[in-house]
C-alpha cells in the first residue's frame, strides 16, 4: 500500500496548517479527525522534513513552512518513511538469488521501468493538487 494511514493523517495535518496559522496539534487533531497517538510521530517527520516548525511551550503550536504547491506526493511518502516500491528486488542492496546466479534479470528490469513510472507519476501531483481544489483560491 503505497499511502499508509500515517501518510493519510500526513496529508490532513497539513490540510488544516494550510493557512500558514499556527496551531496546537490538539486543534488539528481534533479538526482532521487524526489520532493524538498517530500525531506526534508524524509531526516529528514533517519537522524533520522541512514542512513545519514547532514551537514547544506556553503559546506554541504547529506552522507549516513548506510551499505545498511545490512538495509533491513523492516527497511526502519519502518524508513519511514509506516503501513505495512495487517489489523489493528493485532495491539495489536486495540480495536476488536469480540475478547471483544467471546474471540479468528480465523481470527485475522490467520491474524498475514499471517503479520509474510510478515515482513520475508521484512526482507529478503537488500535495495541494490533492488536498484543494486548484481550480479556486479557497483553503
Amino acid at each position: 500500500m503505497f499511502i499508509t494511514r500515517e501518510t493519510d493523517y500526513a496529508l490532513r495535518i497539513l490540510r488544516a496548517l494550510s493557512d500558514g496559522k499556527r496551531r496546537h496539534l490538539a486543534q488539528v487533531c481534533e479538526q482532521q479527525l487524526v489520532p493524538s497517538s498517530f500525531a506526534y510521530k508524524i509531526i516529528r517527520k514533517l519537522e524533520r522534513a522541512g514542512y513545519l516548525e514547532v514551537a514547544r511551550g506556553t503559546g506554541g503550536g504547529c506552522t507549516l513552512t513548506a510551499d505545498l504547491r511545490t512538495w509533491t506526493l513523492f516527497d511526502l511518502l519519502d518524508a513519511m518513511g514509506e516503501d513505495f516500491r512495487v517489489n523489493a528486488c528493485i532495491d539495489p542492496a536486495f540480495e536476488c538469488p536469480w540475478r547471483n546466479r544467471y546474471g540479468a534479470c528480465p523481470t527485475n528490469s522490467r520491474l524498475c521501468e514499471i517503479q520509474r513510472t510510478i515515482n513520475a507519476e508521484l512526482q507529478r501531483h503537488t500535495i495541494y493538487q490533492l488536498l484543494f481544489d486548484d481550480s479556486s483560491d479557497a483553503r
